[in-house]
């Protein structure tokens, strides 16, 4: 049934193939990854397969799943993840209503408090803070092996290092307090590095890599698309950036939406100013190839031949933006719930969207290269 949601995948294959580059960016946000995963299988049933994944935090757990697999098991590992991690059963049924449903979801939420998460995160005993200071759990709530293990299970991280797709997950330096990128291209990736990408505190515990603690790359920046952007070549490129937290929202009315609305706004993408920044840039290069062309050729060094070849095997970057839209009955938990209901409903939500941007081709037809980048989103047409 789900495959014939996408209308003319055929259509949307060929689009693709257009582009040198297409680029799946995920950023973080706990149970609402889901989204994400509904995102990736209706891409993937219209044929537009990314050669270039990247994710902080929960999505560089879905980008290293993805990666990891070979195309046909790709869904269904995550599945397995996601019904792995949402599996425990607190109600025998969802009631109806919205007033309900908010109470399930917190009761949820605090069991995922008090309990952890089935393959994912275990409470720790004894709590940290009855810990001498330098103990070695002292500076974490709860224990991430179990996601050590699932992702030793769900993931081919030979497959990831062969190179077949480009591989980049963010996380912080705890000392330095600098952003890092783990990148298949400079790194060999294994389950620390995406787990580093995740070690969200003071949950979880920093990830000790080459001598080196990170934390997740949320605590700098809750998206990849920045990174991509930053790369010293720029080919026609297609993106797909999956947020899990919108940088729009209602003004408050209570304590309890001023948390979940300033929750939002620091973990949002601020996509408006890094894609303002990236045209701003283009602009400069594009002025920069230009006046070097003005240069008598006899005259022209090796540099200025450089930076006219890069400019000509530049091209704009075009951005879908997919936005998870949270319910009415929704709170400030919804990154920590995670229920198996809202997991399914996150995923179909991730799904939905995608089809309804995959109905617009015109979307993803390559555009010249003067606009140097433009963005869509569907839930924002207006705009």
């Amino acid at each position: 049934m789900r495959t014939r949601m996408c209308e003319n995948p055929n259509d949307i294959s060929e689009i693709v193939k257009d582009y040198d580059r297409v680029a799946l960016v995920f950023q973080g946000g706990g149970a609402l990854g889901a989204y994400q995963a509904g995102v990736y299988e209706a891409l993937s049933i219209a044929g537009a397969e990314p050669n270039w994944i990247s994710g902080v935090s929960i999505g560089a757990i879905n980008s290293a799943i993805i990666a990891g697999n070979t195309p046909e098991n790709r869904i269904p590992r995550l599945r397995e993840f996601w019904e792995t991690v949402s599996g425990r059963k607190i109600w025998p049924f969802t009631p109806d209503g919205d007033v309900f449903r908010a109470l399930r979801n917190q009761m949820s939420a605090m069991v995922t408090m008090n309990l952890g998460q089935p393959g994912f995160f275990k409470p720790r005993f004894p709590n940290p803070w009855l810990l001498p200071t330098g103990s070695a759990n002292a500076t974490s709530l709860y224990d991430t092996e179990p996601l050590r293990e699932t992702l030793l299970k769900l993931v081919d991280f030979d497959l990831i290092n062969n190179g077949s797709k480009r591989f980049s997950v963010g996380a912080a330096n705890v000392r330095t307090g600098n952003f890092i990128y783990f990148d298949n291209t400079t790194h060999r990736i294994g389950p620390e590095h995406v787990m580093a990408s995740g070690a969200l505190p003071p949950a979880f515990p920093p990830v000790r890599i080459d001598g080196e603690y990170y934390w997740d790359g949320g605590v700098v920046s809750n998206t990849p698309l920045q990174w991509l952007l930053d790369q010293p070549d720029h080919p026609g490129a297609l993106v797909f950036q999956v947020d899990l937290f919108s940088a729009r929202g209602d003004l408050p009315r209570d304590m309890f939406q001023v948390i979940e609305r300033q929750k939002d706004i620091v973990y949002s993408s601020r996509t408006r100013y890094t894609t303002d920044l990236f045209r701003r840039v283009q602009l400069l290069r594009s002025r920069h190839a230009e006046a070097v062309l003005r240069i008598p050729e006899q005259l022209r060094t090796e540099e200025d031949l450089q930076v006219i070849s890069d400019y000509e095997k530049s091209g704009a970057v075009n951005i879908c933006h997919l936005i998870y839209q949270e319910k009415d009955y929704e709170r400030d938990f919804k990154d920590y719930e995670f229920s198996g209901t809202s997991m399914r409903d996150h995923w179909a939500s991730g799904f939905e969207d995608t089809v309804k941007t995959l109905r617009h081709p015109q979307w993803l037809v390559k555009p010249d290269k003067s606009k140097a980048i433009v963005v869509h989103d569907v839930h924002r047409i207006d705009d």
